[in-house]
């Protein structure tokens, strides 16, 4: 991305390859050219490889999509639903979104957009009985962690909130205790990802440390990805997420593959739309609502397991890798027809 035309040498590259299908996916904003001035191309760039590639047949998959768009983004999109043959979303508001959006600029909404949602494993599922074996692999065994566990688990970083619930746990695990006699600890485990949230993270890391030396939580450094990520959201009971922004949320993805109960921040996109479809998780909207809810879930143990059942559910018959790729393989289909023909791909709308 460092030379305006980055494009060229992506094109002549797809060109060699001569691909079945051309699928550019992940948040658009990384295709943005910016000068010796800072300047941004507005994704200028990207489009003119959308053009310069277009004998092929095209999917583009843009994650994060707001709800509201800001004038730039509309035009964007609008431009790249032009160029592309088949448009995934990830969320079903974010295509029905469009029919308020691009009819107040006086557009046509595009109807090659497809939704197909963030997939899950369906093969990371432990049983109870297992979790006793996760904690020692994980040396968790050694550091006196409680028996239940509420986990802050993933990359430590500026949007994730992480001083949310550690500002209120040691109140929060009294308050457990006191209805129901049973220690909760909290299990804050992950590290830092971008440079610039290194003050975050440490001021966060100390406070989960200060936890640790009174004996009311613990922290785990780690690199969120690959199976030990899985593993450590295993051994709790339930997650939070207290994020602020929007993502598309591979936390979210790998809590659903472990059929974990979970809290997260309402409104917030594609949490709350996945939270709301698979009814797996609690929605907070004020720090007094977190407290309640994670209160509220540690003492009721059969919600868990309902929340649990839920998302299994949700699971097995919407966001399973094997139904996500089937969907995937419809859009290609759908794409190379439409090259083929030269007719567009018209899906119907949402509502």
């Amino acid at each position: 991305m460092g030379r305006h035309d980055w494009w060229r040498p992506v094109a002549e590259k797809v060109r060699e390859l001569s691909p079945y299908v051309v699928h550019i996916e992940h948040e658009y904003g990384l295709y943005e050219y910016r000068d010796n001035r800072g300047i941004g191309d507005r994704n200028e760039g990207f489009l003119t490889l959308l053009e310069a590639i277009g004998e092929y047949p095209i999917v583009v998959e843009p994650h994060t999509v707001h709800g509201r768009l800001r004038d730039f983004e509309a035009n964007f999109l609008y431009e790249l639903c032009r160029r592309s043959h088949v448009v995934l979303f990830k969320c079903h508001y974010q295509k029905w979104r469009l029919d308020w959006t691009f009819p107040g600029y006086g557009w046509e909404t595009p109807r090659n957009v497809m939704v197909v949602p963030h997939g899950a494993r369906p093969d990371r599922r432990w049983g109870a009985h297992e979790i006793p074996g996760l904690r020692e692999e994980l040396g968790l065994d050694k550091i006196g962690l409680a028996e239940h566990v509420v986990g802050m688990i993933g990359w430590i970083q500026t949007n994730k909130r992480w001083d949310i619930l550690l500002s209120m746990w040691e109140e929060i695990r009294e308050e457990i205790f006191r209805r129901t006699g049973q220690i909760w600890d909290l299990l804050a485990a992950g590290a830092m990802r971008d440079p610039g949230d290194r003050s975050i993270y440490e001021k966060w890391k100390a406070d989960a440390l200060e936890l640790e030396r009174r004996g009311f939580a613990h922290y785990y450094e780690f690199i969120p990805r690959g199976e030990i990520y899985y593993k450590m959201m295993a051994v709790c009971d339930f997650i939070v997420l207290p994020s602020t922004d929007e993502t598309q949320s591979g936390t979210l993805a790998r809590v659903i593959a472990l059929n974990k109960p979970y809290i997260t921040t309402a409104p917030m996109e594609g949490l709350t739309a996945q939270t709301l479809e698979s009814e797996g998780g609690l929605l907070f909207t004020t720090k007094k609502m977190l407290r309640d809810k994670v209160v509220k879930l540690a003492c009721d143990e059969n919600l868990r397991f309902t929340l649990g059942e839920n998302l299994r559910r949700y699971l097995d018959e919407v966001v399973s890798w094997d139904l996500v790729a089937k969907r995937y393989n419809e859009a290609y289909e759908l794409a190379l027809e439409a090259r083929r023909t030269g007719a567009p791909v018209t899906l119907e709308p949402e509502f």
